[in-house]
Formats: C-alpha cells, sequence, structure tokens
C-alpha cells in the first residue's frame, strides 16, 4: 500500500473549481505501466500529447441522477457523487448492482470543457471497486418466451388489462439512442431470435430503467420481465413496453424454461414468423466507392464500422472525423449525453450507419451518417490531453433548423459549411452566442435571420415530416439518410478577402483590352492615347456572376480615415456605395455597425492599367502591361438588403423617414420576412470621452442632470462642399508650421430652433424645433445660419450629411445649452475674425464639429407636412438652385457655379490641360491613395436621362477621384458647385473645383454595354433640314439628314507616328531631329465634302472610316489604298471649290491620280442619310464663306439667289440609302416639315 503517500483524496467540488486542465489518475499502476499505456496514445495523432498523471483518490456514488431532482427530467446519464457536487461520468462497462453504491474508482479521468466557466465530466477507464460488499441476487427458473413466438402477440387484439406479464429472452441486435420527445426519455431495444430472423422490439421509459442503456452490448443475450404490450398513439405500431417492476437479467439456459401461453394470450394462434414479416438486421461491409453519378438521386449503403476519432469537425453540428479520411455525422440522432467520451483519439463503433459518397462537392469524400436505427459504441477511451467540446440539443441552431426542415444529409452538411464561415467572420463584432441565439425561446439570431430563408426556398415543395418511430420500428427502413445527391452549393458567402480576390481574379482573367476601345477609333489612336484609354477602366459583377451565387455580408462601418462607407468582416473591408431606389441617398447613421446581408448587389472592380502597347495590333499581347493595380468596391440599394444584426444601441423614436423604412425580403414560398429598422437611434453615450479642454462647462452640471444627458440641436443642410485637402490645423496642434494638409469638408445648414437637453430614450411624435422657429419670426434668419467644419474623426459623418437632410447635432454629456455659442467663437488654430464681420448677414459662424459629438438623421425636408412647411416659415427661400442641363446648354452660366443632377452616359480618361496646375505633388498624390497619374483627368458626359442626344462634359482632376466611387456609366448622379466654363469654341462643359460634390442618387443596372464612343451607343437622331439646323442644334447636339453629295472638297490619307505625329513612311518615322526611335505608324485619313438636301448646303468633315464609306470603297479596297499611302506617307488632293485654301496637294502619282479620278467621279454624287454634329473646332484651312450672291440654273432658266454661310458639320455616320428608302424617307421628312418645303 506505499501509493496512499502520495495520493490525495479529491471531491468533485474540487475537480470542477481546481482542475482546468485534463488529466487522469490510475491509483493502482506503476510508473512503467502507465507510461507504456501513455506512449500509445498519440498512435494516429502525433502532435498531441498524452494525458497527465494526477495522484487523486476518486470515491462516489454511481447514480442516474434520479434522487438530485425528482421533477428534472432523468436524461439517462450517469454520474458520480458525493456530499459536495454531482459530476457526469461516461463509463464503458456497467453493472446494474454499481447504480446508488458507493465505489472506489482506481483508473478515471477528468475532462474540462473548452469553456473554463463550464464543468467537465469524468472518463471512467477502469471497473469500480464496490467499498461495501454487495449482496448477490439468487434467482430461481425463470419462464420465458422466444423472439418467434411473441412476435405474433403483437397484432393480437385482446386488452392489456386481461393479459399477464411476459419474459422475453432474445439476443440484442439493435439499440436506439437515448430519446427525449416532449419531455419524456425512452429508448428502443431489438431481440431477435437465437436460430432466426424474428425480432421483436422493446419500448423502455421508465426512470430508473434508463440506466439499461448503459448495460446494454450487441449481440450479447438477454432477459426482459414484466413486458406488455402496447400501441404507439402517433404510428399505431405495437411494441412490448416495460413496466415498473421490469427486470434486465444476463440469460443463462440453466436458469430458463420456455413458458407456454396462458389463455389470455390465445386470442389468436401463434403463426411462425416469416422472413417478409420479422425485422431484417443488414450485415456489416467494408468501405466500398461506387460510380459517382452527379445529380442523381442515390442509395446510401448500410454498414459497419470501427474507427478512431482523429478530429472534431464541429461539436454543436455532430461532426467529427475518423481515421482522418471518413466523416462521422451524429446530428441525426440526439446525444442526450453530449458526445462524452468523443474525443480526439477515442475508438468507436458503428453499427448500422448509412454510408454516402461524396454528398457535398466541397466536403469529405466520405460521410457515415448515423440514423435513430444506428448504434454508437464507444469502444475506448482517449489517452490523449484534449478538452471537451459538448454537443448541446437546447438552444442548437444547427439541430433545430435540421430537424425543423428535415433536411438531408447534403443540404445539412452545406448548412454547416455557411454557418461555420458566419460565426468565424462576425463572432469578433457580436459574439458567437449573440449570433447563433435560437428563437426557440427568444427572438430570432442574425444567423437564423440568415439562413431560414435559404433554406425555405431549397426545401420548398418537397417538405417530409420525420416519422421517427418508423426509423426505428417499420419492417422496410426509411430515413433521411437512405436517400441523397451529391449537392452543388447553389450559394456561397465567402470572406470579404476572399470575395475581393474572387472578383480581381475574375476582372483579369475577363480583361481584354481590345473591347475596352470603341472599334471605330482604335486603329486611328497613336501610341500616348492609346495607353491612357487603357490606363483606367472597369468591370461590374452581380451575385449571379460567381458560381455559387455569391450572398454579401458584411458590418456597416464608416471610417474617417476614408470617409467612405464599408463593409467589414474579420478578414477585410470592401468600400461600399449605398442609394434608394426612390433616388434619395443613404443617410441612416442609426444602421452604423449592424449586419447586413446583401443579395442584389453590383460588386465593381476598378483596374489601373500602366503599359506600352506601340499600337492597336499590339493589344492581343498582353507582354506590354507594366503593371497591374485594381480597386474593389460594391453598390447596391438599401431596399436589398436585410438587417441581420442591429448595432448595440439605444432605439431614440422620431419622425419616419425615408430612409428609416421596413426591410422585407421574400422568400420563394411567398412568406415575407420583415424586420423593422429603429426610425432613430442615439449611440450608447457612455462610452464616449467629451473633450476636456472644450467641453469643461458641459461637464459642471452632469452631475444633476445625470450622465446619459445631453444636448442636440436641429438644423437644415443647404450647401455640402466635397471632401479635400485643405489648410486647417487640428486641434491640439500648436505648431502650424510644416503640418500637412488636413483632409476636411463644410456644409452651410440652417439651424432650426434652440438647442434642447436630449436625454435618451426620448419619444417625439414631431419636431419642437419647427414650431420654434415660427414663433421667433424671420428676422433672426440670418443668424441662424452656420458653417459646419468636419475635421479629424468627425469626417466619418461625410457619407451621411447630404442636400434638403434634417440632422440632429447631439453632444453627449453636456447640459450647457449654450454650448453651440461657445465653441462658435474662433479656436487658437482659426485667424480671429473681426466682430464686425461675424455680425453681418453675409457671414455665417463657424463651427469645428468636435470628434466626440454625434449626427442623426431625422428626414427629408421632402418628408416634412405642409403644416410643419408652414409653421416652419423659416424653410422659405433657403433651397440651392439646381439647374438642368439643358438650361446650363442654353443660358450659359459663365464663371458660375452650378448643380444639376444627370445620368454619366460615358466616362473617359484624357490628359489634363496643359495650363492647369496640379492641385497636389504626384508623390503626394500617390501617397493618398491615388492610383491616378496626376497629369490625368476624367471626362464624364452627363446626359439628361439614357439615350438623350443633350450631353455635357464635366471635368474631375485625378486629385478628386480618391474620394469619388460609383462614377459609373448608366449611374444617376447630383453634382453641387461645379464651376462652369466655355470653351473658345463656345462650348459650355464644368470643372470639379474644391468645393464641389458629387452625390450617387441611382445605381447603373446591372448588365451595361462596355464603354465606347457616344456615337456608338447613342440612338438615332431626328431627321432635319439644313435650313432650320441652326434653331434645331441649339437644343439637340446631333442630328440627321437625308441629302445628296455635291462633291469631295479636300482628300488627306496619310500615315504617322505613333509617337510623336510626324508622317510614318516606308516602316519608319521621318523625324530626323531628335530622331524618334518608333517603328509604329497610324493611318488617318480626312475628307471635307459638300452636301445639300434642297433646302440649304453644308460642309462636312468626315476622318478615318467615315472617308472609306463616303468614297464607296469596300474594306479589302480601303485597305489596299491604305498599304499604297504607306510608302509614300502623304496624299493630298483637292478639288473644285477647295482651290487655294490652303491645303499642299502632293506631286502627280498613280495613287493622287486615282484618288482625283475617284473624287471626281459621278457615282461619289449619291443620296446619303449622314448622322452629324456642329463642328466646334473648324479647320484652319476652311473659313465659312460670307453671305453672298450665287447664280442658280434649271434647265434654261438662270436664278441669283442669296445664299447664307455654309455650317460646318462633324460627321458622325454614313449610310447608304436605298431608292425605295429614300421615297419613304423624303415623305417622311415632308410631312413632319411641311413649311421647310
Amino acid at each position: 500500500m506505499f501509493f496512499f503517500f502520495s495520493y490525495s483524496f479529491v471531491s468533485v467540488s474540487d475537480l470542477h473549481r481546481q482542475q482546468s486542465t485534463p488529466c487522469c489518475s490510475h491509483l493502482t499502476w506503476s510508473t512503467r505501466e502507465f507510461k507504456e499505456w501513455a506512449h500509445q496514445g498519440p498512435g494516429a495523432l502525433p502532435m498531441q500529447s498524452s494525458l497527465p498523471r494526477a495522484y487523486l483518490i476518486l470515491v462516489g456514488y454511481l447514480t442516474d441522477g434520479r434522487q438530485e431532482d425528482k421533477e428534472k427530467l432523468v436524461d439517462g446519464c450517469l454520474y458520480v457523487k458525493d456530499d459536495t457536487g454531482i459530476i457526469p461520468c461516461e463509463i464503458l462497462h456497467f453493472e446494474l448492482e454499481w447504480l446508488e453504491s458507493l465505489l472506489l474508482f482506481p483508473s478515471w479521468a477528468y475532462i474540462p470543457q473548452t469553456d473554463q466557466r463550464a464543468g467537465g465530466y469524468l472518463e471512467i477507464l477502469g471497473d469500480p471497486i464496490p467499498v461495501n460488499v454487495l449482496p448477490k441476487k439468487v434467482l430461481g427458473t425463470i419462464p420465458v418466451i422466444y423472439p418467434a413466438a411473441a412476435e405474433p402477440l403483437l397484432a393480437c387484439r385482446i386488452p392489456c388489462k386481461k393479459r399477464s406479464k411476459l419474459s422475453v429472452a432474445g439476443e440484442l441486435a439493435k439499440l436506439s439512442p437515448l430519446l427525449c420527445i416532449h419531455h419524456k426519455t425512452f429508448f428502443f431495444l431489438f431481440l431477435k431470435c437465437f436460430v432466426s430472423a424474428a425480432g421483436v422490439p422493446v419500448l423502455v421509459q421508465k426512470r430508473n430503467q434508463l440506466a439499461w442503456h448503459h448495460v446494454l452490448q450487441l449481440d450479447h443475450r438477454y432477459i426482459i420481465t414484466g413486458l406488455s404490450v402496447s400501441s404507439l398513439k402517433k404510428s399505431g405500431q405495437r411494441v412490448f413496453v416495460t413496466g415498473v417492476s421490469s427486470c434486465l437479467l444476463p440469460y443463462c439456459a440453466e436458469q430458463v424454461k420456455e413458458q407456454p401461453l396462458d389463455s389470455a394470450w390465445q386470442g389468436e394462434a401463434p403463426q411462425s414468423a416469416s422472413p417478409e414479416a420479422s425485422v431484417q438486421f443488414s450485415d456489416s461491409s467494408e468501405l466500398g466507392f461506387e460510380e459517382e453519378r452527379p445529380g442523381s438521386t442515390k442509395e446510401s449503403k448500410i454498414i459497419s464500422y470501427v474507427g478512431t476519432v482523429t478530429k472534431i469537425l464541429n461539436a454543436q453540428a455532430g461532426l467529427f472525423e475518423l481515421d482522418n479520411k471518413v466523416c462521422l455525422c451524429l446530428a441525426y440522432q440526439q446525444l442526450l449525453n453530449s458526445a462524452h467520451g468523443l474525443r480526439p483519439g477515442a475508438c468507436v463503433k458503428l453499427v448500422d450507419v448509412h454510408l454516402l459518397q461524396k454528398p457535398l462537392v466541397s466536403f469529405h469524400s466520405i460521410v457515415l451518417g448515423a440514423c435513430l436505427n444506428s448504434t454508437v459504441v464507444l469502444k475506448s477511451f482517449s489517452r490523449l490531453s484534449t478538452f471537451y467540446q459538448p454537443t448541446v440539443s437546447s438552444g442548437n441552431i444547427y439541430l433545430q433548423l435540421l430537424f425543423r426542415y428535415n433536411l438531408g444529409i447534403a443540404l445539412y452538411l452545406w448548412l454547416v459549411s455557411l454557418l461555420e464561415t458566419f460565426v468565424e467572420r462576425f463572432s469578433c463584432f457580436f459574439g458567437r452566442r449573440r449570433l447563433l441565439r435560437s428563437s426557440v425561446h427568444q427572438d430570432r439570431g442574425a444567423a437564423e435571420k440568415f439562413l431560414v430563408p435559404l433554406l425555405q426556398g431549397m426545401v420548398s415543395g418537397r417538405e417530409e415530416t420525420r416519422d421517427i418511430y418508423n426509423e426505428m420500428l417499420a419492417k422496410r427502413h426509411q430515413c433521411p439518410l437512405q436517400q441523397y445527391e451529391t449537392l452543388d452549393p447553389p450559394y456561397q458567402a465567402p470572406s470579404l478577402y476572399e470575395l475581393c480576390c474572387m472578383a480581381k481574379q475574375k476582372s483579369w482573367d475577363n480583361f481584354c483590352p481590345s473591347q475596352l476601345l470603341p472599334s471605330s477609333e482604335v486603329q486611328h489612336m497613336g501610341t500616348q492615347e492609346l495607353n491612357r484609354r487603357l490606363a483606367w477602366s472597369y468591370c461590374t459583377f452581380s451575385a449571379e456572376s460567381f458560381q455559387p451565387q455569391v450572398i454579401l455580408l458584411g458590418v456597416l462601418r464608416i471610417f474617417s480615415r476614408s470617409s467612405s462607407l464599408y463593409l467589414q468582416d474579420n478578414s477585410s473591408t470592401l468600400p461600399c456605395v449605398i442609394s434608394h431606389k426612390d433616388g434619395s441617398p443613404f443617410a441612416n447613421t442609426a444602421l452604423i455597425g449592424a449586419l447586413l446581408q446583401v443579395e442584389a448587389y453590383q460588386l465593381v472592380v476598378e483596374r489601373f492599367l500602366r503599359s506600352d502597347f506601340p499600337s492597336w495590333k499590339e493589344l492581343e499581347n498582353l507582354e506590354h502591361v507594366r503593371e497591374k493595380k485594381n480597386n474593389v468596391y460594391v453598390q447596391f440599394y438599401f431596399e436589398d438588403a436585410l438587417v441581420l444584426q442591429a448595432p448595440e444601441v439605444q432605439i431614440q423614436d422620431g419622425p419616419s423617414s425615408k430612409t428609416s423604412s421596413s426591410l422585407r425580403k421574400k422568400d420563394d414560398s411567398g412568406s415575407a420576412l420583415e424586420m423593422e429598422i429603429p426610425e432613430a437611434k442615439v449611440l450608447k453615450l457612455e462610452i464616449a470621452k467629451p473633450d476636456m479642454e472644450r467641453n469643461e462647462s458641459c461637464q459642471s452640471d452632469q452631475s444633476s442632470t445625470g450622465k446619459t444627458s445631453c444636448i442636440s440641436r436641429l438644423f437644415l443642410v443647404t450647401q455640402k462642399e466635397g471632401l479635400m485637402l485643405r489648410n486647417y490645423q487640428l486641434c491640439g496642434e500648436e505648431n502650424a508650421e510644416g503640418q500637412e494638409l488636413q483632409r476636411s469638408f463644410q456644409a452651410t445648414v440652417l439651424w432650426l430652433g434652440r438647442p434642447q437637453l436630449w436625454s435618451p430614450p426620448r419619444k417625439t411624435a414631431t419636431l419642437p424645433e419647427l414650431e420654434e422657429t415660427n414663433c421667433r419670426g424671420e428676422e433672426d434668419m440670418a443668424q441662424q445660419e452656420a458653417l459646419l467644419l468636419f475635421m479629424g474623426k468627425s469626417l466619418r459623418w461625410f457619407p451621411f450629411l447630404h442636400l434638403d437632410g434634417l440632422y440632429r447635432l447631439v453632444v453627449p454629456h453636456c447640459s450647457d445649452l449654450e454650448v453651440f455659442d461657445k465653441l462658435c467663437q474662433p479656436p487658437a488654430q482659426f485667424p480671429p475674425v473681426p466682430t464686425r464681420f461675424l455680425n453681418r448677414s453675409c457671414c455665417p459662424t463657424c463651427l469645428p464639429v468636435p470628434d466626440t459629438w454625434h449626427l442623426q438623421h431625422e428626414t427629408w425636408i421632402s418628408c416634412l407636412t405642409e403644416h410643419q412647411l408652414a409653421r416652419g416659415s423659416l424653410l422659405a427661400g433657403v433651397e440651392q438652385r439646381i439647374s438642368s442641363i439643358p438650361e446650363i446648354l442654353r443660358n450659359r452660366f459663365t464663371g458660375s457655379l452650378v448643380s444639376f443632377p444627370g445620368e454619366i452616359a460615358e466616362r473617359t480618361l484624357c490628359a489634363s490641360p496643359k495650363n492647369e496646375k496640379p492641385s497636389m505633388s504626384p508623390s503626394l498624390l500617390q501617397q493618398k491613395g491615388s492610383l491616378l497619374a496626376s497629369d490625368h483627368s476624367v471626362k464624364l458626359s452627363i446626359s439628361v436621362a439614357r439615350g438623350s442626344p443633350l450631353v455635357l462634359d464635366v471635368y474631375v482632376a485625378a486629385t478628386y477621384l480618391q474620394h469619388l466611387w460609383g462614377l459609373l456609366p448608366g449611374a444617376k448622379v447630383l453634382f453641387q458647385n461645379l464651376e462652369c466654363k466655355v470653351s473658345r469654341f463656345k462650348n459650355v462643359y464644368c470643372t470639379y473645383i474644391a468645393s464641389s460634390c458629387i452625390s450617387i442618387m441611382s445605381l447603373p443596372t446591372s448588365h451595361l454595354p462596355l464603354p465606347s464612343s457616344l456615337a456608338e451607343e447613342a440612338s438615332s437622331p431626328n431627321l432635319v433640314f439644313l435650313s432650320n439646323l441652326q434653331l434645331y442644334l441649339q437644343n439637340v447636339p446631333q442630328a440627321r439628314i437625308l441629302c445628296h453629295l455635291s462633291c469631295v472638297l479636300t482628300l488627306s490619307l496619310q500615315w504617322v507616328c505613333s509617337l510623336c505625329n510626324s508622317i510614318f513612311k516606308e516602316g519608319k518615322c521621318t523625324r530626323h531631329n531628335p530622331p524618334c526611335p518608333s517603328h509604329v505608324g497610324v493611318r488617318q485619313a480626312s475628307a471635307r465634302v459638300l452636301v445639300e438636301d434642297g433646302t440649304g448646303e453644308a460642309l462636312v468633315l468626315c476622318r478615318n472610316q467615315h472617308v472609306a464609306a463616303v468614297l464607296g470603297l469596300g474594306l479589302l479596297e480601303w485597305e489596299a489604298l491604305q498599304n499604297c499611302v504607306q510608302s509614300r506617307g502623304r496624299v493630298s488632293i483637292q478639288h473644285g471649290e477647295a482651290t487655294g485654301t490652303g491645303c499642299l496637294e502632293e506631286t502627280e502619282d498613280h495613287i493622287a491620280c486615282y484618288l482625283r479620278s475617284l473624287c471626281r467621279s459621278p457615282l461619289i454624287c449619291r443620296p446619303m442619310l449622314l448622322d452629324f454634329s456642329l463642328d466646334r473646332k473648324p479647320s484652319k484651312i476652311l473659313q465659312p464663306a460670307p453671305l453672298q450672291l450665287r447664280n442658280f440654273r434649271c434647265g434654261e432658266v438662270e436664278f441669283v439667289s442669296q445664299v447664307p454661310p455654309r455650317p460646318s458639320l462633324l460627321c458622325l455616320n454614313v449610310e447608304e440609302v436605298e431608292q425605295k428608302a429614300l421615297c419613304c424617307l423624303n415623305s417622311e421628312r415632308i410631312r413632319r416639315f411641311p413649311n421647310c418645303c
């Protein structure tokens, strides 16, 4: 007994309280025996360590928990208890005599949970030793019947009260798991005959008999006494049921005799059991593979298997890995013992489990599924020092969704995969417990809101209720695991980092430079223009662009560093642009920190390319791409988003607004899932720390008003300027010298009412500030204007602040109603403003918004009632003028700031004007995150609506592009404070300046054409006469005429160098000083023709491919002509009225002769349909002629008429007209314009 000197007794409570790591105790083992035992532990898991040895003695009672709480549900588990507590245990070999006996446990292991706050359990490694001698029961001869004779009795309809109890002897063929249905715990066992396949089911549900489940072993022989026949209420099946006096005894042939049935059981003569009527039991088989047939329904195989647990895949989902290759799914069973003993290293025996091959494409190849007809036996405990991960049934969202929708194995594994990814991505924001919260006892958690609509859509129309009794008792086995299909997941929810990588890879895989440029222009572009047009491109992807379809999930965040909205998870962030379908901007600040699910969205990949393509012929050779970069962001409508998890805020009721709407998501079954978004919320103000320097007066009265009191003030946004680097100094920076420019923005607002004490939560049905505004009168209107300056962390409010929005500025932890007036005084970092200027009406007060203040959106001015607008008379006259594109083009807003809405028709990267000085150095521009060169600008062609011919060009320098998202063709935007200019050719355009701002009002449609010229995308222009051309083109810049080609005045064909635009001749550039290294030429063609339509004449300038159309040359003829010109470099001719215009005609050669003959040919003079625009940049060669008299001859009669100047037109398209079409067009033209004929 030497070992007692090193051992000490341990109580159950001490194990729970003091033992935080797994350990084992072997009272009778020597050190050598323990090392040999521990050395065999790692085995298949060499990276794991063995259980450490603890020198502890454990003595206690082995119980089933009935005596602890008689009202408590008995779950069939075993426990070890003493006077200090009780602990669950798992034992491999159990005897009923040990129940409620005092035992010494010589070999045991304590396994704590991964969560240290929860208790562990005991693994009884060796048979316990009774402290007291247990009395031996002397049994006499027991009369029994066998299953072959007992089976026909289940069909007998004699009332049970007239029957005597039976004792049935047989071999244990099947043992169901412990089940708890409607707060009743039970299990089934099946006894079969020793010599045949006949068998009978026995239901065990008495509290004192549930421990039998730990005694029963398959293929062993038992006797069960006191059985009666009963019918199951739901299924109607008849089974043997144990009674209160029933006993479980081991079968011994010497102690039994076959019992003849008494008269009560003779109502129906017993019949011999046929193989068809008996319960059949399957044999074990080896694992095997069969040829996989994707999409077809497959039958699973019933096998038996013995393996070692090597990994806990997901304990809550009941998924374990065996032998590093096989997945074991126990989810279809109720693991009432919380999967005790199923740790890595444990050996299990599986009987009658389903073998499923590749049920899910992205999962294990082999899955073993245990249904209620399967038996899972723990053969040996693990010897590894691993913690315990319990499988809890209560509140388990995995099992609840599995049983609620009766999911098949493939759909369940996909569900587990989605949930695992979901929890991994967002548990750091909301906690695992909040995400997996079940709707059984409380509101649904985010995970359930996410998954339920998906499952309803996938199982709609094929729901089948799971019949657990048929699953265990039916002659023909039926269960959810019997048939399955290999599932290719219909949806995926990758992390934001993975989604960005997928989008980037997909965008470059589909990258084709030739498709990014208009085919009509690319052949005539020089190297510089060609590579500049390729430097910035984009592509968009929808959810359906990925396979499987991608569901977008993310937490809505705003970062002051970038002043943009982001979606975030644990892997990365994704910038986002959010809008409303009614055209209003997104302004709901209460949703910051909310978890959003978005299914309808546009994922945009902006591609930035640095290339050196020498010509368009080399566009397919991607070796000329020197550098590739990209930005990824997403844009969606708020109505297409579902709030899965609201942020941790206090709800504040307020007036309804457009952004405070309920979200509805339709599932496939037609039901609406509705999530009400709080109309207004105030952040937890206890978290915010007030500014110690500025808000000392605000803190002085907090003791009287409470910690949560705050001051708020309502205001209306009348003007907002863009985000820019300005020469401001942040608070606390003493020395302004050497400081970088600070990113900031400012907004002009109108205060509505006076500051108010705001103590959340507060219920407000109206806006009392509007009532106060009316009482104060209109004379104080100028004093209510203010300029809000946002810097530092307050930049986070930039995406939420919009024109005509009513907002509330909240000062936390403050009760001083004069805080706004005090902070409006010029601080130290701003130059002092004389009082005489501050008192003027034209100088609004400046208020730098501190970082700790909060912004809350209330509503829009358009949502106010007529009563509120009438009462708040100060709102009259403060609206900013919003112009339209026709007004700007007609009224010529020279040198003024304009604001207007429109739709982006085209986006083109162009060179910045040479006289424009960049506002930021190239190094600083790159440092601030811009991926475009500083000498680039973006030209946005803005139209009134899609297909409209009215277009206004807006130029945005690369400096501002780092703050702008969503500038894509098809997007509807609102421009504010653009500078309107008129070029020297009388073209109206706008430029983006420091005070400008852009708001995305509506997103482009999902399927947009690739970027190309407006001439190719625009719809067919209207048909007009040349006589009313000037009047028509004042409103529409493009038109179409049915005309007759009179003659070709000038024609020039040339090849120019792609680098320097010098003449390119015989395969090389002709520039010599300095020499040009280029060996690539670009062909160019131009022609000026004279056309007339019977009402007037016009000079039309044609370029490149339009020249071939005018000359009537086919593609092969045009190519041959260009090749002939290449050897000469340039060929030019002039004809007719063009004499003396300054065009240098080349010396005579056969190409020039051919072209002159072609231009003089009567075949050239023909009718044609011409699309054109006004030529705003007329050539210096040919100027419009002054008003003059001209002679016209009609037969022998000669007329003299005064002819107006010929307008200069730019050809956009040329179409040949057949005789029949010509008659139709003439008739239409005469009908539309009868006064011109």
